[in-house]
């Protein structure tokens, strides 16, 4: 069983990663095309699930990810919000 959670967790980063090189405003080509950060939170919110899928598993990490992705709103002040 933990090598099925262990393997889960690398394809979840691979795919957070591959995110990260494309799509993301803030690590990929397009931060780069628009030359400004748009994430509100530091680490943004990519880099938030990734510690927490590595802290705590593919599965309470993935639901960590998912509630930072939800504080995300035009009401957050943002800032720096580390892992805990």
């Amino acid at each position: 069983m933990n090598y099925f959670l262990a393997y889960l967790a690398k394809i979840e980063i691979f795919l957070i990663k591959i995110y990260q090189k494309t799509l993301s405003f803030d690590h990929g080509f397009i931060g780069r095309i628009y030359g400004r950060r748009w994430c509100r939170f530091h680490p943004t919110c990519s880099d938030y699930t990734i510690q927490a899928i590595e802290k705590y598993g593919p599965l309470k990490g993935l639901i960590k990810g998912w509630l930072r992705i939800l504080r995300c709103n035009p009401w957050s002040k943002g800032g720096y919000d580390p892992l805990k």
